[in-house]
């Protein structure tokens, strides 16, 4: 037999991890337990290839699920590893941790509801990312932490960069939910839940959680301090908020990326809409 052949077979039987790319893990059944909600939130989290391996902390994207899903579901259907391990293989994306809260358990939503009784936002900003900086070897500056979401997440995405944008160096909304678009819809919105509602809970509500008011009320002194990444299919029953909000921001000058591209609203167009959302927030991320 030859004795070259020979040689390479006892390399491969001897080091196959070597053949083989390290990729990322994901954990999808983690939880964190919450004074706030008064129950253990649970979440999936990614953790990039060499994370194991390595001393160093690496920045976070905090990726939320769309409506009638949990903290699973861009890890099952999203195929979250499989994209972001690519992504950092080629060196579109820097190495970083993804976080994916169940924002569905109870009540769905990752907003304060106006009753009260479920105050989601209160437990992300004040439980969960101090939780996930403290456990995990994550970067705690502005500059290193992203936020990103599709549907219910994407409206998540936008209202939580126009809440906090002391927080998230970027926000990538995809087929955002952006909440009322009028008053008028606010209050429709607010009834569902209380047969009598006051013009000032309307008001607050409409100010509070609507992407249109925000942006229309965001002082000038704020308009750069994120980055936006707007993406919606065309096909898509949520592309007529994306677009308002589009325009909305184009009125008051609001630096933003905003893209339309063949799809509908469906996984078909997250997945792929995923790898350029990596890509952007990596532009923050990166080391000069």
């Amino acid at each position: 037999m030859d004795k070259l052949f020979l040689v390479f077979v006892s390399v491969v039987l001897l080091h196959p991890a070597g053949t083989r790319a390290q990729g990322g893990k994901v954990f999808d059944d983690l939880s964190v337990p919450s004074k706030i909600m008064n129950v253990d939130r649970k979440f999936s989290i990614y953790l990039p290839p060499d994370y194991e391996t390595s001393h160093r902390s690496y920045p976070v994207l905090y990726l939320l699920h769309g409506g009638l899903d949990d903290q699973t579901g861009w890890v099952q259907f999203g195929e979250v590893t499989h994209i972001a391990d690519q992504a950092i293989a080629g060196g579109k994306a820097t190495p970083m941790i993804i976080v994916m809260p169940d924002g569905f358990t109870v009540h769905p939503g990752f907003f304060n509801y106006p009753s009260g009784n479920w105050n989601y936002e209160d437990f992300f900003f004040k439980e969960l990312i101090p939780y996930i900086e403290q456990k995990y070897r994550a970067k705690t500056e502005k500059r290193f932490r992203a936020v990103a979401g599709l549907s219910m997440g994407g409206g998540g995405a936008f209202i939580y960069a126009l809440h906090h944008p002391e927080m998230f160096s970027s926000s990538c909304p995809l087929s955002p939910d952006i909440g009322a678009l009028t008053p008028e819809d606010a209050r429709r919105m607010l009834l569902r839940n209380s047969p009598d509602v006051s013009d000032s809970a309307v008001k607050r509500f409409y100010e509070r959680q609507s992407v249109i008011a925000l942006v229309n009320n965001m002082p000038d002194s704020l308009k750069k301090v994120v980055r936006w990444y707007i993406a919606v299919g065309d096909k898509d029953g949520l592309s007529k908020g994306s677009a308002l909000a589009h325009i909305a921001m184009q009125k008051r000058d609001i630096p933003h990326e905003f893209r339309v591209a063949d799809g509908g609203h469906n996984w078909t167009f997250w997945r792929a809409s995923l790898v350029s959302v990596l890509a952007f927030v990596s532009e923050t991320f990166h080391q000069p």
